[in-house]
């Protein structure tokens, strides 16, 4: 029981936040998870915050952006170049 409060506290953390600051938090998700170049004007809307180590399901967001992007670059890779 435990367990499914940890992670219902995270899941309302990620919404709140979401709904008071949409543009911060999906540019946090999506910078993190590598999807958003590094830039000074991008940096500015990320929020540190987010990244504490609580806030497991914003953690597990940005793992599987990370991995559904590398999944998906590769997919594309191998249809437009089959021998690699």
């Amino acid at each position: 029981m435990a367990i499914i409060s940890v992670i219902l506290r995270s899941v309302v953390r990620l919404v709140v936040s979401l709904v008071e600051e949409p543009a911060s938090t999906v540019t946090t998700l999506l910078y993190y998870s590598d999807l958003l170049p590094r830039h000074l004007n991008l940096e500015r809307l990320v929020r540190r915050d987010l990244l504490d180590g609580e806030n497991y399901f914003f953690h597990f967001l940005i793992g599987f952006l990370r991995c559904f992007w590398y999944t998906s670059l590769a997919t594309s890779i191998h249809a437009v170049y089959p021998a690699w």
